[in-house]
């Protein structure tokens, strides 16, 4: 029981191609300083080709009783090579060897979720160029505030992920820092050149301080912390695809493929996809917590609490993989019903922010615009219309500075365009931030 408790090779062994590469460098810097012989490295570099073979065709035997990964293919390295297996671990600790296996396994993933975002914003981007001049409601308190374009507001979410995916750029410059040579804790007596192997692996820096080497997790938690972040993201626009999907609102349909129907209803198409993406945004919160739980009572240095780091920091990779994956081919699964938001408008008064601004610019201070406008909505509910439904002349009740020009503000068209300048919802602007978009990248 202690044996499996302690145990942590049937999760950590996803790192093995990882660990077999830091073991290549490591043989590779102890042969060029003279600590192991060139007939060394020969043995140990066949071994490690041949080992990785194994794992790659499922033929590697992997063993409980040898604990970890690194253990495993050091075993069977001295099984396959003898001596010079052994020797490779001269210089270095396990605990600086999973340090440096967990930056380089970390190192590919967030390579891997940054393209993935790229993806997805291009996509996203397809579907907010067709649709930047299709005008929507636009919300505030989830009551309608102003007229919009859905491209303008898909367009939100490509801003939101393009913070996200500067933070994982900028995580992973924490991630690509070499720690091995801090060896248990306190360093090496051996002739070391830790430069050599940070050029081999593609490090951009050494860990400067042994302790701090071996046993920070900070780059995991910031990775975490940017994984929620993202999931945040995506959990918002998953609420917002289903509250346009219920008939509600009736603005969007998802393609069938991301939708079940209900056990005993036969006319229910339930958006499970987005529902799940909501889910799964508490369980990357949940892996946050958890690090930085296990870190903050641990005194320096390594402790077998960081074992608990792996599969917290796993799951999160691999659940905002899959995520991104599903999420850049559903957003192109969306069918917009252009007259469910046309319809919208006409129910929250949209255009009477329009309304106030026309009065300002005619000279009427903005409390008395917004008075008069408030008078002139509860007018429209009473009679249950929309402003632009107003004659001119019930129009001018409200004030006499309102003339025929009047209604070419109250229009939805009208409003959009409005609105050119640099972020704005008018269908050339939307089309300006989407060639600018696009543009960042090629």
């Amino acid at each position: 029981m202690v044996k499996r408790y302690t145990a942590s090779v049937f999760f950590d062994r996803r790192m093995a191609t990882q660990d077999i590469r830091g073991s290549r460098a490591h043989a590779r810097m102890l042969t060029a300083q003279g600590i192991i012989s060139a007939q060394d490295l020969a043995s140990i570099e066949s071994g490690l080709s041949r080992i990785l073979d194994e794992i790659e065709r499922g033929e590697f035997g992997w063993s409980l009783d040898d604990e970890d990964v690194h253990l495993n293919i050091e075993k069977r390295l001295t099984a396959l090579v003898g001596d010079a297996g052994k020797r490779l671990h001269t210089g270095r600790s396990r605990n600086d060897q999973v340090a440096t296996d967990i930056r380089l396994w970390l190192r590919d993933a967030i390579d891997q979720i940054v393209a993935l975002i790229g993806e997805f914003q291009k996509n996203l981007l397809d579907v907010a160029e067709a649709h930047a001049a299709t005008p929507m409601p636009g919300f505030t308190h989830l009551q309608v505030a102003q007229p919009v374009t859905f491209g303008h507001h898909l367009m939100a979410y490509f801003e939101m992920t393009r913070r996200d995916a500067e933070r994982f750029q900028d995580a992973r410059r924490r991630v690509n820092r070499l720690p091995l040579g801090s060896a248990a804790l306190a360093g090496t007596s051996y002739p070391i050149d830790r430069a050599f192997v940070a050029r081999e692996l593609g490090f951009e820096e050494i860990c400067a301080n042994s302790l701090d080497a071996v046993s920070d997790r900070d780059f995991a938690i910031e990775f975490c912390a940017a994984a929620s972040l993202l999931m945040m993201h995506l959990s918002r626009l998953s609420e917002e695809l289903i509250l346009w999907m219920s008939p509600r609102f009736g603005f969007i349909d998802l393609a069938d493929r991301f939708c079940t129907g209900s056990s005993i209803m036969p006319q229910k198409k339930n958006p499970d996809v987005p529902e799940l993406v909501r889910g799964k945004t508490g369980r990357v919160n949940g892996s946050l917590i958890a690090l930085l739980t296990l870190m903050k009572g641990q005194p320096l240095a390594y402790n077998k609490d960081n074992q608990e780091d792996k599969e917290p920091l796993f799951d999160t990779a691999d659940t905002v993989i899959d995520t991104l994956r599903i999420y850049a081919d559903m957003i192109t699964g969306i069918r917009v019903k252009p007259d469910a938001m046309r319809a919208a408008l006409k129910q929250g008064y949209a255009t009477a922010t329009d309304l106030a601004d026309y009065l300002v610019k005619k000279g009427l201070p903005f409390r008395d615009a917004h008075e008069a406008v408030a008078l002139a909505v509860r007018a429209a509910e009473s009679r249950g219309c929309d402003l632009p439904d107003f004659s001119l002349a019930e129009l001018q009740a409200f004030s006499n500075l309102i003339g025929d020009d009047v209604f070419a503000v109250l229009t939805v068209e009208g409003s959009l365009e409005s609105r050119a300048h640099a972020g704005g919802t008018a269908p050339a602007a939307v089309r300006a931030a989407i060639g600018h978009a696009r543009r960042s990248l090629a």
